[in-house]
Formats: structure tokens, C-alpha cells, sequence
């Protein structure tokens, strides 16, 4: 068994846990400091936005054989033809130039055609040039704010029904709003081109966050029903252990998931270039790294912070809080024993199941005579038959 797999199996039973949610001022803090640059990523240097969303002119030059200091080369040119704009050379694969400009004239796009084919000695039949309205962008960015309006709804409705607390679907709200603006800062920090692509990436992500944040939410209410049930652990504890349950299997499923994205972003960024995949790639790959972080770090600590003061939450907290001092003021004396809601048998406190009140089962009593095994601390009764009839 590898080391990362007897981790998970420790966090699992308890035997190994970290205190994640005792500690969220501390990732509240570093979520905040991240949302801080973002905003100043978004709002001070501004995001990139592609062509489709502001407008311009774009001219590819194909079957390219030097492409030797190509952006230069082709900067000049577009810049002694449209000055003042802004330009944006990329190349695409192994012998295309493509050129994004500002809106031109169309005897500027067919001259500007001509000097970019004797430029990279090409026909000029391999050089075509497009002009694209702002229009269609704009188009995509309210179907898509439309989208993400029906989502953020419906995702609301479901979660306070299925968890039956509207404070659950908060909590998951904040930890994709938290997503979104994390990504949506990264791409203006670095520059990222946002095309619409991109924002068909934005929307996928929120629905691979919320996946993950409905699984740690459905163990958190796994273990609050049993720690409501056994008085054994306190809300936050029960919240925490659900957190260490679930934290293995959602690094595993992240990394699986970002493993053929992360190859794709590669190849797209040495050998394709600049297209829909590279735009796809960047979003899914920023997004599903947040996405685990904040349904780990953010959604179910905040779940906590926003439930611990219900007087149900806090009433329970207390009795846990009794139980333990009065196990600690005992110390070494016989504890004294409860029901078990679970088990209807005599439970002790600090003694799971009531073990020390409870004699050590037999193996006779453990083992059915069919072989059957029962639970170790279930009584067998007599054996009621009735007689059987002597045959003269």
C-alpha cells in the first residue's frame, strides 16, 4: 500500500486528521489576499479580451517557411498601415501567422494582404483576412450571463432542498462566486486572452466545483446525523472529520482531471498554438485547481461558521462540551454509562459503544452455529423449539 493511500485510509477512520476547519481565518485570509490581487488584476490592468469581443481585423498568413522573427515583421507592417492600434501576432502551428488588429477599411486589409505576402514570400492567396464585429462577443457574454443567472438558481433550489438548510447552498454559492473571480483575476495577472471559449470554460468549471462541494457537504451530513445521535463530537468536529473523509479522493479526482487538460494546454502552447483548444485548456485548468481548493479550504468551513449559531447547533455543542468535562473531573473512576441511540445498549462516556461497561464477547457469541457473524456485542436469547413428537 503506498503512502498516499494508507493517508487517505488514516483520514478516513480518524486516525490522522488535520484541522481544517478550526484553522479558517487562516484560508479565509489567504482566499482573501488572492481575491485582492485578482480584483486588482481586473480592475487595474484590465482583462484581455479577444477580438470577438472587442471587434478588429484578423489576417492569417499560411504556408509560412521563415518564420524568423515573425512578430516584428509583421507588427511593422500592420503598424505603418494602421497606426495607433493595437496588434497582436501569434503563431499557429508550424507555418501560420495570424494577426489581430483594430477595424480597417477594406482597401487597408487588401493592401495590408499584399505587403504580408511579399513580407513571408507567399502567394497572396495564402494570406485572407476577416472582419469581425463586436457584436457576435457581445452576443456570447449575455447568453452566458443568462446561463450562469439559471445556474446560480437552480443550484440554490436543489441544494436547500436536497440538504434542507438554505445555509448550505450559501456556502457553495460564495465557493464558486469565489472560483470565478479567482480565475477570471488570474487570466487578467497573466495576460490570458479571454475568448469565448473561455467563457464556455468559466461555465464548466462551476459545474465541476459544485460536484465537489456536494460531496463533502453530503459527509458532513453523514456525520452530523451520527454525532447527533452518539453526543461524541461537536459540530465543527464532525464538519472537520468529513473535510479529512473526503480530502484524498478530491485531490485524486483533481489531479486526474487536470492531468489530460495539463497536456493538452502543453501541446496547444508548443505545437498548435493559439486557438479554442488553448483558450478551453487555460479555463478547466485554472478553474478545477481552484475549484479544490475552495470546496476544501472555503465551503465547508464557512458551512460552520454560518451554522454555529443555531440554537440546535449550539445546544448540542454544549451537551459534547458537558460530556467531556465530566470524563475529564472523573479521570480514572468507572465512567457512567448512557443509552446508545445506535446500538440501545449501555455507552460510556469517552468508552465507544461502552465497551469497558460491556464484557468482551466469546467467541461463541460472536459466531452463529451456521457461522453467521453477529455484532460483537449482540445477545443471543434461549433457544425456544418446540419438542418433537416420539413416533411409537
Amino acid at each position: 500500500m503506498s503512502r498516499f493511500s494508507q493517508l487517505g485510509n488514516d483520514l478516513y477512520s480518524g486516525k490522522k486528521s488535520y484541522n481544517i476547519v478550526g484553522r479558517r481565518n487562516l484560508f479565509y485570509g489567504l482566499s482573501l489576499v488572492l481575491l485582492l490581487a485578482s480584483l486588482i488584476g481586473v480592475f487595474g490592468m484590465g482583462i484581455n479580451f479577444g477580438i470577438e469581443f472587442r471587434g478588429g481585423t484578423e489576417l492569417r498568413v499560411s504556408q509560412v517557411a521563415d518564420m524568423d522573427d515573425y512578430e516584428r515583421r509583421a507588427g511593422d507592417l500592420v503598424d505603418a498601415a494602421v497606426p495607433g492600434q493595437t496588434t497582436s501576432v501569434t503563431r499557429i502551428g508550424d507555418g501560420t501567422v495570424r494577426v489581430q488588429t483594430g477595424e480597417m477599411e477594406q482597401q487597408q486589409a487588401e493592401a495590408l494582404r499584399a505587403e504580408l505576402a511579399e513580407e513571408f514570400s507567399v502567394p497572396v492567396e495564402s494570406v485572407t483576412s476577416s472582419l469581425v464585429g463586436p457584436s457576435w462577443g457581445q452576443t456570447v457574454t449575455e447568453r452566458a450571463a443568462i446561463a450562469l443567472v439559471i445556474f446560480l438558481v437552480l443550484v440554490t433550489a436543489v441544494l436547500s432542498v436536497y440538504f434542507r438548510t438554505w445555509k448550505m447552498a450559501v456556502a457553495a454559492l460564495v465557493a464558486l462566486i469565489h472560483d470565478v473571480v479567482f480565475t477570471v483575476g488570474i487570466y487578467a495577472l497573466l495576460g490570458i486572452e479571454v475568448s469565448p471559449a473561455s467563457v464556455i470554460g468559466f461555465l464548466t468549471i462551476l459545474g465541476y466545483s459544485i460536484y465537489d462541494t456536494i460531496v463533502v457537504f453530503d459527509k458532513v451530513r453523514e456525520n452530523t446525523v451520527h454525532a447527533f445521535d452518539t453526543r461524541r463530537m461537536t459540530y465543527a468536529e464532525a464538519a472537520n472529520l468529513a473535510v479529512n473523509q473526503t480530502f484524498v479522493r478530491s485531490i485524486n479526482t483533481s489531479v486526474v482531471a487536470l492531468l489530460p487538460v495539463a497536456v493538452i494546454l502543453l501541446v496547444g502552447l508548443t505545437i498548435i498554438g493559439p486557438g479554442t483548444l488553448v483558450d478551453l485548456s487555460w479555463a478547466l485548468f485554472i478553474g478545477i485547481a481552484v475549484g479544490t481548493y475552495s470546496s476544501i479550504f472555503i465551503a465547508t468551513p464557512l458551512l460552520v461558521h454560518l451554522r454555529q449559531g443555531e440554537a440546535e447547533i449550539r445546544k448540542h455543542d454544549a451537551s459534547v462540551t458537558r460530556r467531556a468535562e465530566r470524563a475529564a473531573r472523573r479521570g480514572g473512576n468507572a465512567p457512567e454509562a448512557e443509552t446508545d441511540p445506535v446500538l440501545g445498549e449501555a455507552d460510556v462516556e469517552g468508552d465507544p459503544a461502552g465497551v469497558s461497561a460491556t464484557p468482551a464477547p466469546t467467541q461463541a457469541q460472536r459466531t452463529a452455529p451456521t457461522g453467521r457473524q453477529l455484532h460483537p456485542y449482540a445477545q443471543r436469547g434461549p433457544r425456544n423449539q418446540p419438542k418433537r413428537k416420539r413416533r411409537d
